[in-house]
């Protein structure tokens, strides 16, 4: 059964002849004849009594309905996939790690309200993991996130890297960290910290390097917000690793101090120690959805938009 028989079909049950039908459907009075003919060939039954006028049989009224419904949702199908490739899709959804939401996205999410005013934009705060996840399951449609190699691979997906940038350590100000001008590892190690929820791919950076550096991460506490972060090191005890756009609060709180990581001044410089840590950030999206308008003009807004002070974050880490 194919969809031209239908169609051949419903014109004439509605017209009431042949000829009146490959006039409808802009083909010749052989081609309908042949259409319906393989149609009731298929059911095994006629569906029309081919007379002065044809009219349904049996079998054709009860296929009329069905006949119709089918055709509709194909042409509400076409229109729909015709309205994507026109830009006219309801809305948009991004999912993206906490500190793009705060301090990088905002710009760009009012330009594109702007641009698009038509498409209802949806943002959700989420980790990296998770926002790939969402991605791949189509719950959202582009994904701002820590690089992953493992859940960004396959040929459908498409990554554009936009920016490296250091991680930094955050300590309360009266914090015995609080007083080198750039943090040792080695000293580092020595305290309790508050680290992002598992799922986060900053946890993964930082337990990473402990491993690499043969020391133990003491993970006391997993928050998943910036304000707990800035909470709960503020009391004093933990100190927390965090990349460098999420402390632009943090810098101008009195109660608090940001430091850069430094290397040992023991080390030979082939130590992991001597090398700066940063987390790389890329917009993930699929083949698929960066044809449709909507979708490539936020792609084109985040990549023309990345602030210039991003480009020269990881130039002045250690």
């Amino acid at each position: 059964m194919r969809l031209e028989q239908l169609q051949a079909f419903l014109a004439i049950a509605e017209t009431g002849s042949f000829q009146s039908a490959s006039r409808k459907c802009g083909v010749t009075q052989s081609t309908i004849s042949r259409q319906i003919q393989a149609l009731e060939e298929d059911l095994g039954l006629e569906l029309f009594h081919r007379t002065s006028q044809a009219k349904l049989t049996l079998a054709g009224e009860r296929l009329l309905p069905r006949a119709q419904k089918i055709c509709q949702e194909w042409q509400s199908a076409t229109q729909e996939i015709a309205d994507l490739l026109a830009g006219k899709q309801p809305e948009l959804c991004v999912a993206a790690i906490h500190s793009l939401c705060a301090y990088y996205l905002p710009p760009v999410l009012q330009k594109f309200c702007h641009d698009y005013p038509q498409v209802q934009l949806r943002v959700t705060s989420l980790g990296s993991d998770r926002a790939l996840k969402v991605l791949k399951d189509g719950l959202v449609d582009l994904a701002i996130v820590m690089n992953n190699r493992f859940l960004c691979t396959g040929k459908e997906m498409l990554v554009q890297v936009l920016y490296d940038e250091p991680i930094e350590v955050l300590v309360a100000k009266n914090h015995p960290l609080a007083q080198y001008e750039r943090i040792p590892w080695s000293e580092l190690t020595r305290y309790s910290q508050v680290v992002f929820k598992d799922g986060y791919g900053m946890q993964r950076l930082i337990q990473d390097r402990f491993e690499r550096l043969e020391a133990k991460l003491q993970a006391a506490l997993e928050v998943n917000t910036l304000d707990a972060f800035r909470g709960v090191v503020r009391q004093g005890e933990l100190v927390a690793m965090l990349p460098q756009s999420a402390l632009v609060e943090a810098r101008i709180d009195p109660s608090l101090a940001v430091r850069p990581l430094a290397c040992n001044s023991n080390s030979n410089g082939s130590s992991p120690e001597c090398s700066s840590l940063t987390r790389q950030v890329v917009m993930v999206t699929t083949q698929d959805r960066l044809q449709i308008p909507p979708i490539k003009h936020f792609w084109q807004l985040v990549k023309d938009n990345v602030p210039p002070e991003f480009h020269s974050l990881a130039k002045s880490a250690c």
